[in-house]
């Protein structure tokens, strides 16, 4: 008899797969109160990655981390009209507490442009004070119909970036360069994920933009997901939070502003286009586990060379676990790791230690082959970055083979049931968006013919990317 998959393969049933890899790798469980999540170590050691990185680059861009509160007043969210009109159906409100009725209720903060622009108004005074850019990593709640772990949580973690700026001109061109210099940067080159920027229909678009840039990356099903987006805001918020600086001229302006965010979903976005019916395949430069170390079984010197080649690959500058509990089956402990998606394993027995070779199991490309002991330190950190580049190429292999070029809405909704579609704006417009959505199918957002960002929705050229989306 057949022994039954660890998993379910992802041809059976993708949505399934993706549970029992969430689960059986130890990412995350369900929380108490429904839409909620528990992260796991496991998985809360991803998204610190996750965070070390993405924070590296919000500084380099110039932004400073704050902290704001988690409850606003409901009054500041109706300042901004369509933005309370955005948001008014995943609101959480407070009208209880200290054991008495609130004279105004309270909103479990979903997005934070209001309760920060009530502080922009105080702190932005003149010109000299411009820009004012301000990062948050926090949670937010929305309350969520259809949850699934790490994609449509009803609390999720994220980080939340806020800025005032002098011009229009200026706050443009820092929306863009936080799509392309913070966010795509790290997506592509931390997480290997091949990603496609571009910009928001005025359908899709934030609750309270004028323009919304986006990262769509394909999952393993063909399916889109939104990875990361940066909004300009203009000057909605700055006229409904009176946030107002004296120019150079003597003249009160009003501040032009963007904000952008990025959120555990991309641990999901991690598995969806990583993953296989083995498990994680996470990328080397994300991984807190670059390569662990196993002990086959006890005796003979095993766990002595194991952990002496554990310290020399840390001195090499790899992130290692050593992995000597010989009292687990060493099987057991294989498949755990091959789940987990740790890049490297370095697995050594008593007879590996009698020829002065270790067995490496590649998790991404796949196979095991002997190598020296004595060669590793200088062998992984290669193998690493060549997993790493292949895991990028892979992604954006699946994305040009399952996209397809068409003219007609027919083709763009067939097209979506696989893979993705481009069709030219001007062929599909707002009408045809319209009837993409009764089929469950969206414009995941608008580029230009190579490739770039278009500068309007009705630039000449524009092409529409179509798809069904998680």
């Amino acid at each position: 008899m057949a022994k039954a998959p660890v998993l379910t393969p992802q041809a059976d049933d993708f949505p399934r797969w993706y549970q029992d890899l969430i689960n059986k790798a130890e990412l995350a469980d369900n929380g108490p109160v429904r839409g909620t999540m528990v992260i796991r170590p496991y998985g809360y050691g991803l998204w610190e990655r996750m965070q070390q990185e993405m924070d590296q680059r919000i500084k380099g861009v110039g932004a400073q981390n704050a902290y704001f509160p988690l409850f606003i007043p409901q009054s500041y969210l109706t300042r901004e009209a369509e933005h309370v009109e955005g948001f008014a159906p995943e609101l959480a409100v407070v009208t209880h507490a200290g054991g008495k009725d609130l004279e105004e209720p309270i909103v479990v903060r979903p997005t934070s442009e209001t309760i920060i622009n009530e502080y922009f108004s105080k702190w932005v005074q003149s010109y000299r004070d411009l820009p004012l850019l301000i990062n948050q990593w926090a949670n937010v709640v929305r309350w969520e119909l259809r949850p699934r772990l790490f994609l449509r949580t009803t609390e999720f973690l994220w980080q939340e970036g806020h800025t005032a700026h002098a011009t229009q001109e200026d706050a443009r061109v820092f929306a863009a360069r936080i799509q392309r210099d913070v966010y795509a940067d790290f997506m592509e080159n931390v997480l290997a994920m091949d990603v496609v920027l571009g910009r928001k229909t005025v359908k899709e678009r934030f609750a309270g933009a004028i323009n919304t840039l986006t990262l769509e990356g394909m999952m393993g099903d063909g399916k889109a997901l939104q990875l990361g987006t940066s909004h300009e805001l203009g000057q909605n918020f700055a006229k409904a939070f009176h946030t107002q600086y004296l120019s150079k001229e003597g003249v009160q302006e009003h501040v032009w502003q963007t904000s952008w965010g990025s959120t555990t979903r991309m641990i999901g976005a991690l598995v969806m286009m990583h993953g296989d019916d083995h498990g994680l395949r996470v990328p080397p430069r994300l991984a807190q586990t670059q390569a662990v170390v196993l002990a086959i079984k006890d005796g003979d010197g095993v766990v002595e060379k194991v952990r002496e080649v554990g310290d020399r690959l840390r001195a090499a500058g790899v992130r290692v676990q050593v992995d000597d509990r010989t009292d687990t089956p060493f099987g057991r402990r294989a498949v755990d790791w091959e789940l987990k998606g740790v890049p490297v394993r370095v697995e050594i027995g008593p007879r590996d230690l009698e020829n002065g070779t270790a067995m490496l199991a590649r998790r991404i490309p796949g196979g095991k082959e002997p190598v020296a002991i004595d060669s590793l330190a200088d062998l992984l950190p290669k193998v690493l970055e060549e997993d790493q580049a292949r895991l990028l190429q892979e992604s954006r292999e699946r994305r040009l083979a399952r996209t397809v070029e068409v003219r007609t809405i027919g083709e763009a909704a067939e097209a979506a049931a696989t893979g993705w579609a481009r069709i030219p704006w001007a062929d599909l417009g707002p009408e045809g968006e319209a009837k993409l959505a009764e089929q469950s199918v969206s414009v995941r957002c608008l580029v230009a013919e190579d490739g770039s960002v278009p500068a309007a929705d009705d630039a000449p050229g524009t092409i529409a990317i179509v798809a069904r989306a998680y």
